[in-house]
């Protein structure tokens, strides 16, 4: 298998991550939990207005994700966002994580498999 075709591979396993968390799990609010975490970190008021912007946010990240648009850039936002929201969490609210503390290695592995995948396998030029 070449470097393009698992390059393409883990592109559209990065984009279905981002694509149900934000859409099943936030938006259409089949795992409630999310929508508790963003209770707890954020205050019970606006959860769930809050937790439905978080998915739509996740969403458009999906759509910049296949839309192959400033990879790099994207790979770097990725990693960002979800190092900042996995930090977050590990501190304010790991009882109500999956995995709970252990949830950082998931986030960690995911964080490696986007920067392998965009800084390895991928060697289009800086745009």
């Amino acid at each position: 298998m070449t470097k393009t075709s698992i390059y393409k591979i883990l592109t559209y396993c990065i984009a279905t991550v981002w694509i149900a968390n934000g859409l099943f799990c936030k938006v259409l609010n089949l795992v409630p939990r999310h929508e508790k975490i963003v209770a707890r970190i954020l205050g019970d008021d606006y959860s769930r207005p809050l937790t439905i912007v978080i998915g739509i946010s996740e969403i458009i990240m999906t759509v910049w994700i296949l839309s192959g648009y400033k990879t790099k850039l994207n790979a770097i936002a990725q990693i960002a966002i979800v190092a900042t929201m996995n930090t977050i969490e590990f501190i304010l609210v790991p009882d109500l994580l999956l995995w709970g503390k252990l949830n950082s290695l998931f986030a960690s592995i995911f964080i490696v498999v986007v920067y392998f995948n965009e800084f390895y396998l991928n060697k289009k030029e800086l745009k």
